[in-house]
């Protein structure tokens, strides 16, 4: 039994929320103008009875759905290009989202390319260069997240790997912001555990990363400073205890609510990530959680003070030091790596990783700038565990 409402809201677009609302999934794609949806999602999901389920519930509405699940943990271009390849061959006029965030991401860069006829990295989230795509071939979306982590349910934009350079790039769109999303609790019941805590983590460095930014946007970081209380009061509950779903449902609003917040900017642990997790294929919510304590620390001389607020509002004794020190224990608790061999990442291309952090277009959102020599700084700390 749970006291979680059942809600409909419309920030930042169209969310039904509650538990056992992927029941109106037919009624939410019809709602989107879809009459032939094409569900994207990862190949480990697609052979679940979730995804059987959801086939068979638009099946009886009437609903020719098809599946696509040819897709990376860290989606790379081709998975994007394939899935647009199906998309066009099955005749569909929509795309369902549904996953973590490699399903969802390439759920919606598959929604967004359908009816492009330029490359994909012409509309890479630099400057004006959205503009650049037809507003006319993005077809709609309807998001399902699984998991409680990246919030790319909320989102405008989607990851993908250049496969030839094997770099991460953000491709941005607003158009790319799916029409309706269903957040039910349930479906992230029975994730792993190590996907419950990196998605978990996830969260909670877009959060962390918003507030900390120095971008003005007041909006995003009063949203940052609540996703990162319901992190840390819910996820240890979930791990704990996955069947809670009250504690889920909160953990997929931080999710959402980070995602939001990450408008205001993110920062080097998201420049660093990306590149580790380009280059060795790791679990970007882990990686994050890796990286937090010594992107925080480089960080401190700018966000010190502020995080006397942060403590304030999170109940931490202490101020910045007391933040650190429950990141520290959290990442304790959950079993998160201490330093990035413990994702058995090595120091073999620490030079590549620090020249690709510092380009990320995250990177410019971090409160101390990103030098190489900072990113290299940061990298070693996080590979000899020193804080």
């Amino acid at each position: 039994m749970t006291t979680l409402p059942s809600v409909n809201w419309s920030y930042p677009t169209s969310v039904r929320f509650g538990v056992g609302r992927i029941k109106e999934l037919p009624d939410a794609v019809k709602a989107a103008g879809m009459k032939k949806p094409l569900l994207v999602t990862d190949p480990g999901l697609a052979g679940l009875p979730m995804v059987a389920d959801a086939i068979a519930s638009l099946k009886a509405a009437g609903l020719d759905a098809a599946v696509f699940s040819d897709v990376k943990p860290n989606p790379i271009d081709k998975n994007v290009e394939a899935g647009v390849a199906a998309y066009k061959a099955g005749g569909h006029d929509g795309v369902i989202a549904f996953g973590g965030g490699s399903g969802l991401d390439a759920g919606k860069l598959i929604a967004f390319m359908s009816g492009q006829t330029r490359p994909i990295w012409d509309f890479e989230d630099i400057g004006d260069w959205w503009t650049r795509a037809d507003p006319a071939g993005i077809a709609p979306i309807v998001a399902v997240p699984t998991t409680a982590g990246t919030g790319s349910e909320v989102g405008r934009a989607g990851v993908v790997t250049n496969s030839a350079t094997h770099t991460k790039k953000v491709i941005f769109h607003p158009k790319m912001l799916p029409a309706v999303v269903i957040c039910d609790p349930e479906l992230t019941a029975k994730m792993p555990r190590m996907i419950t805590v990196g998605t978990g983590m996830d969260a909670l460095a877009h959060c962390l990363e918003a507030y900390s930014s120095p971008f003005y946007h007041p909006m995003s970081e009063g949203i940052a400073l609540e996703g990162m209380r319901l992190v840390f009061e819910n996820l240890p509950k979930v791990v704990a205890d996955g069947s809670d779903l009250e504690a889920r449902g909160h953990l997929m609003s931080a999710a959402a609510m980070g995602a939001v917040a990450f408008q205001k900017g993110l920062g080097a642990i998201h420049s660093l990530s990306h590149p580790v997790g380009a280059l060795y294929d790791t679990h970007h919510g882990m990686t994050n959680a890796v990286f937090m304590p010594y992107v925080l620390q480089f960080n401190k001389p700018a966000i010190e003070q502020k995080f006397e607020r942060l403590a304030g509002f999170l109940g931490f004794k202490g101020g910045y030091q007391g933040v650190l020190d429950a990141v520290l224990k959290l990442r304790e608790d959950l079993g998160v790596p201490h330093t990035l061999s413990g994702l058995n990442v090595d120091d073999a291309k620490r030079e590549l990783i620090a020249e690709m952090a510092i380009v990320d277009p995250t990177a410019g959102g971090n409160p101390v700038e990103l030098t190489k020599d900072g990113a290299l700084a940061i990298f070693d700390k996080a590979m000899s565990g020193e804080v």
